[in-house]
């Protein structure tokens, strides 16, 4: 944490420098965590994490009262944001949104002077948001069962599996929240209707291999203690936590990019690397040696049918 009291404080980011209001005030009160210091997290993982966000549509996750106030989840980007801040304009039920768009490192070290404690990036780009580059499962631990991050671990090895046998990569993050995302890479040729249609299949696949631990039914009372293979993330206009995002929870955990053998380390968990913590994370990019091609659904269609 800062030292020096003051009212401003000047960060220099490429070719931009941005001011930053109150940066001592204080976001994560139980850990000391200031604004200034959510700064310098976002500037140090920008490398990593901007080539992540470069040409989405964001949601802004701000905490201006820190982590124990009401949080403001803002679409629009205010008219006061620096002219050099990208902007996407995108169409909504009735009307428009005027999204960021973080395509370099001084935008992200501006949100973090916003208080966006985290950003989440859509599953498309700007240019053609009705397509997605990315498919989402999202893995979170059944509700009230024991050991219940092992099933999130259990369900994350099984989709990565089946995934496989489709001819798909899936790259895998912690959330900083409960669980596990399996992050699958597309070509963008497909529209969101297919893509959440073949999400929605392939769950379904994977749940009638394993009915006592899996489910993909929506209603936590019919769940019975599985696991819920969620994939609702996959539509327009919703979101995804970014890897690298700190999450407005006590310790500030971050989500996290992992190598699938990390699923085996037992030290693992959804908070495993914090703000304060995450340097050691800067040393190598697990997914810089993944396979993160865009892939067809066409095939792995094809594929899922014959199972």
């Amino acid at each position: 944490m800062s030292e020096t009291r003051t009212d401003a404080r000047k960060v220099r980011a490429g070719r931009h420098t941005v001011e930053i209001s109150r940066p001592e005030k204080v976001l994560f009160p139980d850990d000391g965590i200031t604004k200034s210091d959510l700064v310098d997290h976002y500037r140090a993982v920008s490398r990593l994490m901007v080539p992540q966000l470069r040409d989405r549509p964001l949601m802004m996750e701000r905490h201006p009262d820190g982590i124990g106030g009401k949080p403001l989840m803002q679409k629009n980007a205010p008219d006061h944001f620096p002219e050099w801040v990208r902007r996407a304009v995108l169409p909504k039920e009735g009307g428009k949104v005027t999204h960021p768009v973080c395509d370099d490192t001084a935008t992200l070290v501006h949100l973090a002077g916003q208080a966006c404690v985290t950003p989440h990036r859509w599953l498309s780009r700007a240019d053609r948001p009705d397509h997605p580059d990315r498919l989402v499962f999202d893995l979170d631990p059944p509700d009230g069962k024991g050991s219940a991050f092992e099933e999130v671990r259990w369900a994350a090895r099984r989709m990565c599996g089946l995934l496989g046998e489709l001819g798909l990569p899936g790259l895998l993050m912690t959330t900083g929240s409960r669980g596990l995302h399996v992050v699958v890479p597309l070509d963008r040729r497909a529209g969101f209707d297919t893509v959440r249609a073949f999400a929605r299949d392939a769950a379904d696949t994977l749940a009638a291999r394993h009915p006592d631990r899996l489910t993909t039914e929506m209603r936590k009372d019919r769940r019975g203690g599985r696991l819920y293979l969620d994939i609702q993330r996959n539509a327009y206009a919703q979101t995804a936590v970014a890897p690298y995002a700190v999450r407005a929870r006590p310790g500030a955990p971050v989500a996290a990019p992992i190598d699938a053998t990390e699923l085996d380390d037992p030290a693992l968990a959804p908070d495993r690397w914090t703000l304060r913590t995450f340097e050691e994370r800067l040393r190598d990019d697990p997914w810089a040696h993944a396979d993160t091609r865009g892939r067809s659904l066409r095939t792995a269609r094809r594929r899922l049918t014959r199972l």
